[in-house]
């Protein structure tokens, strides 16, 4: 039977376990909705970044509620729907590394593409069994534009350059599909590069700052990059997803660019993160072949003045202040990984009976 939210809010939110995902769960539960999460069942735990949120299901007035579900499971889907009773649905859910959709390409398009597709159809069949009103937001892409000439806005032609993209190009259209073909109040979010400490440590920009963490504590030597010339306009990933919520808070649909309307090169980004730390970025960075794409997106940078003038949404952290934020973070968790290797060492030679003392 459904679950009872007490009159509450209540959102569903796809990819409740990433960056995104963790941070509007915890913007919801400050507005007072009762937030459910979908978590893909693995044989290792996935939720260090909504562990602070989380509370045992058998105390009273739970408001943070996670189903284990996935977007390739259409049934799912659709049990989760009917059990949560949502208002709002958020699919942030994504195969969402560009460089390994290359390798991956079926995948993160069954994901990235089919999947949004599942979870709009079984919210549709849901409308239309119950009567109830459903807002969905979809989470599209900068990666969408590719090669498009910056800056880009809603108007800019999309031409995406891998897989990702073109996976979360789909999404889009078929989110602007359902709009039309069915009056559904969808909302496709066209985020650029949004960054933060809790940002998956595959990504070049995580990748930067634990690197740089690790090299001032002596931990690592060398970081290895690949196209240093690739200009990204990045924000905080805390910003966004206000911009999700303030889209399915207005009177009709639309579609909304959300950046910072300014952009930086990689390289920019490792002078800044090996600057905080007062190292030399090139004492440390070599170019590795192996992490180019096989099309590359040159230049993005976001024109957001439709959401300022809609939304009233701007951003809060700059350029500078994130890369610090992000490697201050990362500071702290390498001189805990060094003096916990050096606990480590010091109870090995203990027990060795040759160790040096």
């Amino acid at each position: 039977m459904p679950i009872v939210s007490h009159n509450r809010r209540t959102a569903l939110i796809t990819g409740v376990t990433g960056q995104d995902g963790s941070y509007l769960a915890e913007l919801l539960l400050a507005k007072g909705y009762a937030v459910h999460g979908i978590v893909r069942r693995a044989s290792t735990f996935t939720t260090e970044r909504v562990e602070h949120l989380y509370r045992d299901p058998h105390e009273r007035d739970v408001a943070f509620t996670l189903h284990y579900g996935d977007v390739a499971d259409a049934s799912g889907l659709r049990r989760i729907i009917e059990l949560v009773e949502p208002d709002e649905v958020y699919n942030l859910a994504s195969q969402s590394h560009v460089r390994v959709s290359f390798d991956q390409p079926e995948y993160t398009a069954d994901v990235a593409g089919v999947g949004a597709l599942r979870l709009l159809e079984a919210v549709r069949d849901y409308m239309q069994r119950t009567g109830r009103q459903v807002r969905v937001y979809q989470a599209g892409s900068s990666e969408m534009f590719g090669a498009a000439a910056p800056p880009q806005s809603e108007a800019t032609p999309f031409h995406p350059r891998s897989p990702y993209g073109v996976s979360k190009l789909a999404a889009h259209w078929f989110a602007v599909n359902y709009r039309e073909s069915y009056g559904m109040f969808i909302c496709n979010g066209i985020l650029f590069n949004h960054e933060s400490p809790r940002r998956g440590e595959t990504f070049v920009t995580r990748k930067i700052t634990r690197a740089v963490g690790r090299i001032k504590v002596g931990l690592q030597h060398t970081l290895y990059l690949g196209n240093l010339d690739a200009k990204r306009d990045w924000g905080f990933a805390g910003d966004y997803v206000e911009g999700m919520w303030k889209m399915l808070q207005e009177d009709a649909p639309d579609d909304y660019v959300i950046a910072t309307n300014e952009t930086h090169s990689v390289r920019e980004f490792v002078e800044a993160a090996f600057g905080r730390v007062d190292l030399d970025w090139r004492d440390h960075v070599a170019i590795d072949p192996r992490y180019y794409r096989p099309a590359e997106v040159d230049y993005l940078l976001g024109d957001a003045s439709k959401a300022r003038r809609h939304l009233g949404w701007a951003p809060s952290v700059s350029f500078a202040n994130l890369v610090e934020m992000m490697v201050d973070h990362d500071l702290v968790q390498a001189d805990r990984e060094s003096r916990m290797r050096e606990v480590g060492q010091r109870l090995d030679g203990a027990g060795d009976p040759h160790a040096v003392r």
